[in-house]
């Protein structure tokens, strides 16, 4: 539980209630089998990492918040520094309470690794909103610069730090995406031929 009051979105006993061919059980309890790894991640070990995630980022953010409070106006590149900071660690954190309490998608389970990858395409996505000034942020000020930029300067180690994670973890990143781009090809293909089926049915006269 996090927070003492978000529920896994999963929880034991509804798994041994749903039925799902990628869920599956041995001794070591509920796991699935990942797509893009092709490896088990078991729900236990998964929604503890994300609990450990959630309460790392809401210490640090402590700190953090705290820093910007005591940092004089006037030292606008460490204000922009615990900024930058503050906006990655919150984007991770909103993933982490997100994936933990999602109960409608099996595809929220997955291995830490691509979880940070995850979160690391977030933050740029979220990055690249605040250059075009397609977003607000209570954190940016009106000349976003130094705080982008910092974005850009920390937000990988931050991340490798946050989750204890390797300096290879986002090496294979590409995997992931790549896994993306084929199974939305596969899908739409399924689609452009139901609705070629559909279209041959509707037509069909005997």
């Amino acid at each position: 539980m996090i927070d003492g009051r978000h529920q896994r979105g999963f929880t034991n006993e509804r798994l041994t209630r749903v039925v799902e061919p990628r869920v599956r059980e041995d001794e070591g309890g509920f796991y699935v089998q990942t797509l893009s790894e092709d490896v088990k991640v078991y729900f236990d070990d998964y929604y503890c990492f994300l609990e450990k995630v959630y309460e790392n980022c809401s210490e640090q953010m402590s700190v953090v918040e705290q820093k910007i409070e005591l940092t004089p106006t006037e030292n606008a590149e460490s204000l922009a520094y615990f900024r930058a900071r503050m906006i990655i660690l919150n984007i991770v954190r909103k993933a982490a309470l997100n994936f933990y309490t999602d109960n409608s998608n099996f595809g929220v389970i997955m291995t830490p690794w691509c979880f940070g990858t995850v979160t690391l395409e977030k933050i740029e996505v979220y990055r690249e909103r605040l250059g075009r000034g397609e977003t607000r942020d209570d954190l940016v000020p009106d000349y976003p610069y130094y705080v982008i930029k910092y974005i850009d300067e920390i937000c990988k180690a931050t991340l490798l730090g946050l989750f204890d994670f390797p300096d290879q973890a986002f090496k294979m990143r590409w995997q992931y995406s790549e896994l993306l781009r084929r199974y939305a090809k596969a899908l739409g293909s399924i689609n452009e031929s139901l609705e070629t089926v559909l279209m041959r049915i509707k037509n069909y006269q005997p």
